[in-house]
Parts: C-alpha cells; structure tokens; sequence
C-alpha cells in the first residue's frame, strides 16, 4: 500500500511539472510572438500626401462634331482618323437616300397645300363680293319699302282721300240738279208739258245720284276705316320684314367671310407648315455632308472616350450612327488636360488648384505637370449604377505644357499632390488600427508592446503623417494585434513619382492652395472648400434618394440599348480592374 501511494505522489509532481512547463512554453511563446513581430522605427523626413488615379488625355480646347441628321443613318465615307484637316474639308458623308425620297414626297405635298390656299384666297374674294352685293340688295329693298311707306302715307292716302271727297262732293252736286230737274219735270207734267215717261225718268235720274252720294260716302268710310288701316300695316311690315332680312343678310356675310377667312388662315399655315417641313428636308440633305468648321487634327469620337470605352465600336463605312452622337473631336490647340475620376476616399483631401504630375503610358520617361480645375459636384452616375457601392467624381486636370505629342485618347496616369512636408514624423499605414474611435499603434516597451493613443495627419495610402503621440526612433508593431507578417517597410512610403525639375513648382502651388484656404487649422484637419462641400451634399444627396427616385434610375437604364449597356459594364469592369491592381501594388 506504502509502495503504491508513493506511486501516486510521484505521478502527480510530474504531471504538475509538466503543465509548469507547458504553460511556460505558451508565455514564452506569446512573448515572442510579440518581440519577434515585424516592427519599423519612427522616422522624420520629408513626406508627400498624393494619390494616383487612371484617366484620358483630352485636348482642352476641341470642337466636338456631332450628328444632327434625325433618327439613325449610315456612314457613306468618312475622313481617315488622323488627318489633319483644313476648314471646310469633307468629314463624313451620311446616307441620304431616304431623305431624297422624302423631299420628292414633300414637294407633291407643298404643292398641293399651295393650290388649296391659292383656292381658298380666291373663295375668300367670291364670298367678300357676294357679301356685297347681298347687302346691297337687301338695303335697296328695304329703302323701297321706306320709300312705298312714305309714299303711302303722304301720298296714295291723301290722294284718295282727296278722290273721295271729290267724288262725295260731285255726287252730291248731281243729286242737287237731279232734284231740281226732277221739280221741275213734275210742274211741266202737271202743265201737260211732258210726259209721264220723261218724269219717271228724271225720278230714276235722282234715285240713281242719291245712291251714287251713299256709295261715295262708303267708300270714303271704307277707305279711312279699313283700306288705310291695312295698307299702312302691310307697308309697316314691309320695312320691318327688309330691315331683318338685311340683317340676316349681313350677319351670314359676315359668317361666310370669317368662315372663309378662317379657311385661308389654315390652308396658309398647312402650306407653310408644309413648306417647313421641306425646308427642314433640305437642311437634314445638307447636314448629311458635315465639314470641318477650322482646321485641326481630326480624331474619331469613340477613340476620344474616356475610360473603359476602348470596347465601342470604332467609327467606319457603314457603321449606323444615331442623332445627336458625337462623331468627331477636332483639337483647335495643343492645350490638353487628364480627365480622371477621382474615388470618394480620395474626394476630402481633393481641392481646385492642387498639382498634380501626369505620366502617358505611350510617352515612356515623360513627365508633365498640372492643376486640378473641375471637381464633379456629383457622383457619376454609370458607375454608382453598375456598382451602387463605387462612387467616382469626374475630374480634370489642365497640363501647363502644350505638347503636340500629347493626343486626344492617350492613357495616362495622374499623381494628385495634396500636401508636401518638409520634415515630418511618418510610419506605415499598417501600424494603425482604431480601438473604439481612437487611431492607436502597438509600441514597444522593453521585451513587450503597449498600445498607444496618436494623432494622425493625412496618408498616402502608404505612409501617414504623426502629428502627436510619438517620437523620432520610435519602434512600433506593424501588424497589430500581434500579427507576424514579412513587410518591407523600407521601401515604402517615401518615394513619388515627382522628379526634380518639378518639385519646387509642386512645392509653390501647394503653398498657394493653402494660402487660399480660410482655415487656419492643421493641413490633415482643414476643412472642405465651398466646393468640396458641394461635392459632399451632392453625394449626400444620391445616398438619399428615394427608392421611386432610384427606380427611375434602373428605368433610364433599361432602356438603353444592349451596346450602351455593354459599353458601361466594359467600362466599369476596366476600372474595377485597373484599380485593384493599383491597390495590389500599394501594398
């Protein structure tokens, strides 16, 4: 039993020692993993904040020539791309056989507008003369019925009047002698003198005179209470019947006219309008010949485009072209600029007026120096489509040099200067992670790293300014926390791709940018230039948008043709490629 408890002792002292052991390997072995890290010493030196970007050359003062031929036409010869042109040179023929047809077409339809207006000036001149003599008929025959009124009234009726009054009058007279012969026949009869004959017939006599005085009294009473009643209503009516028939007759001349008239007017604007259309015909014949309006370089709009286009279809005979497509680029000068687009990362430490150095891949051991003058307010909007997560500014860069190697088309690479200092501290991008909202390093103290608090400047994606919380020969942890990794920090950082012809005038610009700003503050902590804000809020602006905002979006996008859209995913693609592989190098 003694034997087999000193067993157990022993088997137990060695296996506690064996976990001492154990756990002292693991410490040593965390401790190593922290000394044995890579590592690099604070240093101080001159330091250049840039960033490089991809972009075109472009000619800085250029005409651009577009098609103005409507709908889609086909190319009949176009000018060899290259050519250097003088004004007036035949650049591009379009075909124009549709439009020939079409203008024979509109010229049978001209003419035919111009005899329907000519037929309506004429049925205006027959319906204004017809009006006329209407209206001229229409008063006459009212003025005849004035007249027969008047006439009537001051005339006819007096007159008989007057006639019956003398008829009454006569009448009257004859029955006087009637009665007086009629006495005197009866005393001769009663003497014997004549006879019974003659005095009945002088009786018949007064009979006879007695009813022509009644019927003359009647028919002075049948004239005043009847005839004159009516014939003055009848003559009354007469002239009211022509003063509304002249009415009439005036107010559908009237119609007639303005209805002619209005039949004029538009027979006139469908001939003009008709003989618009041929006009335009003819300006749509003339615009398929398009010639160079000054002299210049003659470059093909497709070779121009900037970016990921190298994909389109290069112009040539045959080719269809739609209305309003760019089809050359005619250079006026040997002024050229960079056009870039500038990532949102690098937008803040971007302003108007920074240097920048530009190399053209086709101009090997060619430098040129330039500024910056434009800064899209807003993302482009190609980009954020294909990829809502990559927003690019498009930017430019005027080249101070005015060289006639420097072509329109020409790949290049753009080293924007956003800060140059003289004597800095500056370690490697790596060494910093944030803990919380703090920018911290790993820094060593003795066998052992501590983390530390610092405040950072700008960075060049590689090397970043210290502004507070380390010191020259600082030994700091390149892969927190506690990360081995093989870096070559000495070859990084400090190079740029500025040569030294270039440097004091990189050096005088940046003074000037800074000279301009109203911030005081540090150069990492200025804040944005009134346009920079704008880019900010325009940025701000399209995170906002609203989904029915961003579906109008994806609507204008589908209804591009298959050859845009391929052309911006091509364009997109290059880009994404080009700027891994600049990141890949970077690090």
């Amino acid at each position: 039993m003694a034997k087999n408890k000193l067993y157990t002792i022993i088997a137990i002292v060695v296996a506690v020692a064996i976990v001492i052991i154990i756990s002292t390997g693991m410490l040593k072995s965390k401790d190593s993993s922290k000394t044995d890290g890579p590592t690099y010493k604070v240093k101080r030196g001159p330091l250049t904040i840039s960033f490089v970007e991809s972009g075109t050359i472009k000619a800085r003062e250029q005409i651009v020539i577009k098609n103005e031929v409507e709908g889609r036409t086909s190319i009949i010869s176009i000018i060899p791309e290259g050519t250097r042109v003088k004004k007036g040179d035949l650049l591009i023929e379009l075909d124009a056989s549709s439009l020939e047809d079409d203008k024979i077409d509109q010229e049978i339809r001209v003419q035919n507008a111009e005899a329907s207006y000519i037929g309506a000036n004429e049925d205006l001149a027959v319906t204004k003369n017809q009006a006329e003599s209407d209206i001229a008929l229409a008063k006459l025959t009212l003025e005849f019925a004035k007249q027969d009124l008047e006439k009537y009234i001051k005339g006819e009726y007096p007159y008989e009047l007057d006639k019956s009054d003398a008829e009454i009058g006569l009448a009257e007279e004859e029955l006087t002698r009637a009665q007086e012969t009629l006495k005197w026949s009866k005393q001769l009869y009663e003497e014997k003198y004549i006879s019974q004959t003659e005095l009945q017939a002088d009786e018949l006599s007064k009979k006879k005179k007695t009813l022509d005085l009644e019927l003359a009294k009647k028919s002075k009473d049948l004239l005043e209470d009847y005839t004159y009643q009516r014939k003055l209503a009848q003559l009354k009516s007469d002239v009211s019947q022509a003063e509304m028939a002249m009415e009439r007759i005036e107010r559908k001349a009237k119609a007639n006219i303005i209805q002619s008239e209005a039949s004029l007017k538009a027979k006139e604007a469908e001939f003009k309008r008709q003989k618009d259309k041929l006009e335009k015909n003819k300006r749509q014949i003339e615009k398929t010949k398009i010639y160079a309006p000054a002299d210049g370089l003659a470059i093909y709009a497709t070779s121009a485009k900037s970016r990921g286009w190298r994909g389109v279809e290069p112009l040539e005979e045959g080719k269809e072209v739609r209305e309003r497509e760019e089809l050359i680029h005619l250079p006026t000068s040997n002024a050229a600029k960079a056009e870039i687009s500038v990532h949102e990362s690098n937008l803040k430490k971007t302003r108007l007026g920074m240097p920048a150095v530009i190399t053209v891949d086709a101009l090997a051991g060619k430098t040129f120096y330039g500024t910056v003058k434009k800064i899209a307010p807003l993302p482009d909007a190609q980009s954020m489509w294909m990829n809502p997560d990559l927003k690019l500014y498009d930017s430019e860069i005027y080249i101070d040099a005015n060289d006639p190697t420097l072509r329109t088309g020409m790949s290049c690479q753009a080293e924007v200067i956003v800060q140059k200092y003289k004597d800095v501290l500056y370690i490697p991008l790596q060494a910093v992670l944030r803990i919380g909202s703090e920018p911290t390093v790993y820094i060593k103290k003795g066998n052992d790293f501590e983390p530390r608090q610092v405040t950072l400047g700008l960075d060049n994606n590689k090397m970043i300014h210290i502004l507070e919380g380390l010191e020259e020969g600082d030994v700091v942890l390149l892969s927190p926390p506690l990360k081995s990794a093989a870096v070559d920090t000495e070859s990084k950082g400090l190079r740029s791709s500025i040569p030294d012809n270039l440097g004091e005038k990189v050096s005088q610009t940046l003074e000037k940018v800074n000279t301009e700003s109203t911030d005081t503050q540090k150069p990492d902590q200025q804040n944005e230039t009134e346009d920079q804000q704008k880019q900010e809020d325009g940025r701000k602006r399209f995170d906002e948008m609203s989904p029915e905002e961003k579906e109008q979006m994806r609507k204008r996008f589908e209804q591009m043709s298959p050859e845009e859209k391929e052309q911006i995913r091509q364009r997109r693609g290059s880009d994404g490629s080009r700027r891994h592989k600049r990141n890949e190098e970077s690090q």
